[in-house]
């Protein structure tokens, strides 16, 4: 379970956004690190039962996000971020298919997939797509998957991909440039005992989609 207080302190820091009053804050915000690593931990050797290709010796505090914004090449000179965000994947701070957790009042979610995935791999992942979409739908259409994820289609083109036929029935999805199914968590669901039996059971439901794209990658 989470702390009410480490849900406060997030809704806090995104009404104090300065360093003068996360300087006086050190203590709380370290409290809250520390009950966000206590779940990470917890986590972690579950969610390897779940996607063997991930570590069960993983580092917890590789999987927790800095709170520190790169506020060098943004408009939004906030230092730091309004959430805890926690990644499982296979090496630290990689773009590649695997799990989120996103932390914040209000705006909690559960993520599996790829986000954004660079040339080369959107590519394969297209032709994969293209090529097994039955496998894809399958994934996709599971009842469970429907149930709790929702696939995005905000990062789209608007036309066909080169080298795609614009009147494919699958072209929807060739279109994508992201490949990420979320799933919202309510703020009651963290102090349940429970979250954690929860947070792996969606986990597992998502698996499939990772499972997916991280071989037509590898492929």
């Amino acid at each position: 379970m989470l702390k009410k207080e480490t849900l406060q302190f997030i809704k806090d820091v995104s009404e104090n956004n300065n360093r003068e009053w996360f300087a006086e804050n050190k203590a709380v915000y370290e409290e809250a690190k520390a009950n966000v690593l206590e779940l990470v931990t917890q986590l972690i050797p579950e969610i390897a039962k779940v996607d063997p290709v991930l570590s069960a010796e993983a580092d917890p505090k590789k999987s927790l996000m800095r709170i520190y914004r790169d506020v060098r090449f943004s408009k939004n000179k906030d230092p730091y971020k309004n959430n805890f965000g926690i990644w499982f994947a296979t090496k630290k701070g990689s773009n590649e298919p695997g799990y989120y957790l996103h932390i914040q009042p209000g705006k909690s979610f559960i993520a599996g997939g790829y986000w954004m995935p660079e040339a080369p791999h959107l590519k394969l992942i297209r032709q994969e797509i293209d090529y097994n979409f039955e496998d894809f739908k399958e994934i996709i259409e599971n009842k469970d998957f429907k149930k709790n994820f929702k696939l995005g289609t905000e990062n789209a083109l608007k036309n066909a991909p080169k080298g795609y036929d614009p009147e494919d029935p699958n072209i929807e999805f060739l279109k994508l440039k992201s490949f990420e199914a979320t799933m919202k968590i309510a703020d009651e669901e963290f102090f349940k005992p429970a979250l954690v039996n929860k947070l792996i059971s969606s986990f597992a439901t998502v698996q499939p989609l990772v499972a997916f794209l991280r071989n037509a990658i590898n492929a």
